[in-house]
């Protein structure tokens, strides 16, 4: 009887869709309030940058970015990133691949909730990804951003476009993708989307299959940092909110200290700063760098962002 449940259980765990949030309750504000003085360590943290970022996406005289890391798109945070950027709380998205490639799969298709111990070999030969406690089908992910970019990459060149930034591209797969999409509200309201890492992921996989047929065809990553550039020196006050570490956030950082630094910075990070490693960097290690004001607001938090973002937005909603 045991070995049939165990049977009966390993067919049937792709039930729980992963679902977007929809943030809608505006309650969360005591609590959020009560962190203020409650002595907590990161809890006074949290409380502090989410005042922060209120205060930014308050200032009229203030380009906001928003950087993220790939993998939360995999999970419901999504939902919350595609609501910030339909409600234009940020001017300039720097991203990862990764971040492309779950936004275009979920679109159409669905990923499920699994469980970080799940046994990887069996997931393997029954054609599933893991990522943490989601799961990925295989059907669900490489084919589905295959036949998406091929039409977009085909639909851009057909146009003439034969040398373009991540941005033009972000923006036409965003225009061709529903509601649903982070991708589509950033086309729809002209916030710039760019990719430093363009070709890690199965997008820049799919860039470089379609060279091999047009090679005339190219990505100038150049045209990228040309939009930074405007935007860092056009703007009379910069602000960024962080999340999670590697290029995105380097980047980001990266193209403020050429303005003297970035006016408001919020950072959610699980890493360590002990490594000297850029995703566990305070973001006051930035200061001196010249890549954050010494008179800015900034704080870290170090916390797993899809358990902050939920708490974060509602609070920013309700006030």
């Amino acid at each position: 009887m045991k070995q049939k449940s165990r049977k009966k259980s390993s067919k049937n765990f792709l039930t729980d869709s992963v679902r977007d949030y929809e943030i809608q309750s505006k309650s969360i504000s005591l609590l959020l309030d009560g962190m203020a003085n409650s002595g907590g360590f990161e809890s006074k943290n949290l409380w502090n940058g989410i005042n922060i970022i209120r205060t930014m996406t308050k200032d009229a005289n203030c380009t906001r970015f928003l950087s993220f890391v790939g993998s939360i798109i995999s999970t419901g945070a999504r939902g919350i990133i595609k609501d910030m950027l339909k409600r234009k709380m940020f001017d300039c998205v720097i991203t990862t691949c990764g971040a492309l490639d779950h936004d275009i799969a979920r679109t159409s298709t669905k990923y499920y909730s699994g469980d970080f111990r799940m046994d990887d070999n069996m997931l393997y030969k029954k054609n599933i990804h893991r990522l943490g406690n989601v799961l990925v089908p295989q059907n669900n992910y490489g084919p589905v951003i295959e036949e998406k970019v091929q039409n977009c990459l085909n639909g851009l060149y057909q146009k003439g476009s034969h040398s373009v930034s991540t941005f033009e591209i972000t923006r036409h797969i965003g225009s061709t993708l529903d509601e649903s999409s982070f991708l589509y509200w950033a086309s729809k309201n002209d916030i710039p989307v760019i990719v430093p890492g363009i070709v890690d992921g199965a997008v820049g996989s799919q860039i470089w299959f379609f060279y091999q047929k047009h090679k005339d065809f190219s990505v100038n990553i150049l045209l990228d940092e040309t939009k930074l550039s405007d935007l860092v020196y056009e703007a009379n006050k910069t602000g960024a909110f962080i999340i999670g570490g590697g290029i995105s956030k380097h980047h980001t950082l990266w193209w403020n200290q050429f303005r003297g630094g970035l006016d408001y910075a919020v950072s959610i990070t699980t890493s360590s700063e002990w490594d000297g490693s850029l995703s566990g960097a305070l973001v006051a290690e930035a200061i001196s760098w010249g890549k954050v004001k010494a008179n800015a607001k900034q704080t870290t938090i170090h916390a797993e962002a899809t358990t902050l973002l939920p708490l974060i937005y509602a609070a920013l909603l309700d006030k």
